[in-house]
């Protein structure tokens, strides 16, 4: 039967237009009028197109920026494990440099017809980034939910550690060994989890006797081994004998630099990461770090994801869990204090 464009239009309440494109599984269109369009093609007893009997309503976009960070990876295996326990299959999308962008993945999910999208650590981390994407999505009826950065005014549910706190945890496990000269080695400051460590780390420092200038105690650079081996010379420069740093792999750089100055972790230079890495209790030295509560924060950002799939309107709120701090073998008494 040849489907007539303006009586599903009518029964449906929308124009013609979306009635082609949601026919033609075009994307633009809102997850409610959608379902309206279809749910009009079944009252009138129309076939529903080939293209539209493989639904997307079973999958979930899964945003990562990269696959090199441990922690990303952890992220991917909890979340897809849940989805996969809620009858979901997540489409994983990975950005490389100089590969597809995450607007171009948006794009493609949105042909797709997914059911909703977890963003982690994307450009709503970025606070130079414009939001206008996201505005979108949420314009379109599409459920999303953002782990780790943030967009002011944005309606939709935010899923953060506390980096404020984590960063508060790890000077303060400096300072009760002893150390008094700590620096910070951290990501670029447009980053809201780069920012929220900074605030931090500067309440912590302010708070500690005998500590640095603020100023000279934070190194900005990349979040990358070799970024955290840049960073950490700077601060090894300044003195610094406590360097907390902003993941794992910017602490393992900073060991590094440490030892290619002939000196000892912890012995000279106590070295505290961030994230938890699944490797981190098996490097040399195994890393004292701040965890990150990746399982617990995972489930919710797949529930929130769910209520909203389910049609519940989202919540302009944001989530914040506490890190925990893992004491290893990378952090010990500041130089002088240790016992003979």
């Amino acid at each position: 039967m040849t489907v007539r464009l303006s009586d599903v239009a009518t029964h449906a309440g929308v124009s013609e237009a979306t009635v082609s494109r949601v026919l033609n599984a075009r994307p633009g269109v809102a997850v409610q009028t959608r379902q309206a369009v279809l749910a009009a093609l079944d009252l009138l007893g129309y076939e529903r197109p080939s293209r539209l009997r493989t639904t997307g309503a079973g999958l979930v976009g899964l945003v990562v920026p990269e696959l090199e960070n441990p922690v990303f990876p952890a992220f991917v295996q909890v979340i897809e494990t849940i989805l996969a326990q809620r009858q979901y299959t997540p489409l994983l999308c990975t950005q490389t440099p100089g590969g597809v962008s995450e607007d171009e993945y948006v794009d493609m999910l949105l042909d797709r017809g997914v059911a909703g999208i977890v963003f982690v650590s994307g450009l709503h981390a970025d606070s130079t980034a414009s939001p206008d994407r996201y505005v979108r999505l949420r314009e379109l009826g599409v459920p999303v939910v953002l782990v780790n950065g943030y967009v002011a005014g944005l309606d939709a549910p935010f899923v953060s550690t506390d980096d404020v706190a984590a960063a508060g945890l790890a000077v303060g496990h400096l300072a009760s060994l002893g150390h008094t000269r700590i620096g910070l080695v951290i990501g670029p400051r447009r980053f809201v989890p780069a920012a929220r460590k900074i605030e931090g780390f500067t309440r912590a420092l302010r708070a500690v006797p005998g500590a640095p200038a603020v100023e000279n105690a934070v190194a900005t650079s990349f979040f990358t081994v070799e970024g955290g081996r840049a960073g950490a010379e700077q601060l090894l420069d300044a003195g610094c004998t406590g360097i907390v740093c902003g993941s794992d792999l910017m602490a393992l750089g900073a060991v590094r630099a440490v030892r290619n100055r002939g000196l000892d972790v912890p012995g000279d230079v106590s070295v505290v990461g961030y994230d938890d890495s699944p490797l981190m209790p098996f490097t040399d030295p195994p890393l004292t770090t701040v965890r990150q509560a990746v399982p617990a924060m995972s489930a919710a950002a797949v529930n929130a994801l769910m209520e909203q799939i389910a049609g519940v309107a989202p919540e302009r709120s944001e989530l914040l869990f506490a890190p925990d701090l893992v004491v290893r073998a990378s952090t010990g008494p500041a130089p002088g204090l240790r016992a003979p």
